[in-house]
């Protein structure tokens, strides 16, 4: 890994208002080019904004209006976009993915592996856990319920992501967003020697929900190295200092300060986990 610049956005979307949130989104990732940002992540299902019962009128692709309005803005601005949306599923329930647009390059995305019991119903599950090469780091993605499982966290890191982005969709009414994310995402990047990135909606969404918003990045050592729970809309800008990972994952050093735990796992006495 080499040291990266992220920005992390807590967004107001308002929701099927596509153009407005694009716009938004605009706004941010030029404010991000102007600073020099290497990636930057919005939350989930900015695009759209967040609703279980999404009507079929506002589902996007991968090739969509969306997704290639971003994609221009990630070659013009060089800046990889993370990026939030409901995606059209031919036949099917939609997915909740996460497109990662690399400037100049070709889209992938994550479509979130766990769902919530309440967006069962309406959504359809990924089944693929995905990592992702830039430049200058290997990202992961978890999508707000994904990060409540920590074998999705620790296949990442053992795939040899070195962040993870966990873009959420979480109302207000859930509760102290900063307290709930300390009680485990310092313990995903601690356990899987990774930094952890994450960013809320924010707001009222104009459908009657309430997002209470948030920004968070977590070290690989599970310290906290900055945050913004304002209520509102903003972008946290930080660079990662590599040195850190980079002496865990090399395991060049005897100190067990810089242990890679995930190297000492016995998976052969973990079948149960399986059943």
């Amino acid at each position: 890994m080499e040291d990266t610049k992220i920005a992390l956005v807590q967004m107001q979307a308002t929701f099927g208002d596509i153009r407005k949130n694009l716009t938004t989104m605009e706004s941010f990732i030029k404010e991000a080019a102007i600073n020099e940002v290497d990636i930057i992540c919005f939350p989930e299902m900015c695009i759209q904004g967040y609703g279980r019962q999404m009507p079929d009128h506002l589902l996007e692709t991968l090739e969509g209006e969306a997704v290639c309005y971003l994609k221009e803005l990630a070659y013009k601005n060089n800046i990889t976009i993370l990026a939030g949306m409901a995606e059209r599923n031919q036949g099917n329930k939609p997915f909740i993915t996460q497109v990662v647009i690399k400037p100049g390059q070709n889209v992938d995305y994550y479509r979130k592996t766990h769902l919530g019991t309440s967006e069962q119903p309406y959504y359809q599950a990924g089944n693929s856990i995905e990592h992702f090469v830039t430049d200058k780091a290997i990202l992961g993605i978890q999508i707000c319920w994904d990060t409540h499982f920590p074998e999705v966290t620790t296949m990442l890191s053992l795939q040899g992501a070195e962040i993870i982005f966990t873009p959420h969709a979480s109302p207000t009414i859930v509760g102290d967003r900063k307290a709930i994310w300390l009680k485990y995402l310092a313990a995903r990047a601690y356990d899987n020697s990774v930094f952890v990135a994450t960013c809320n909606l924010v707001g009222d969404d104009g459908n009657g929900r309430q997002f209470c918003g948030g920004s968070m990045i977590i070290d690989p050592k599970g310290n906290v190295l900055a945050e913004d729970f304002g209520g509102k809309q903003s972008m946290l800008v930080k660079v990662l200092d590599c040195s850190k990972i980079n002496a865990i994952r090399e395991r060049k050093s005897s100190s067990m300060a810089n242990s890679f735990f995930l190297a000492s796992r016995r998976p052969e006495i973990y079948k149960g986990l399986m059943d």
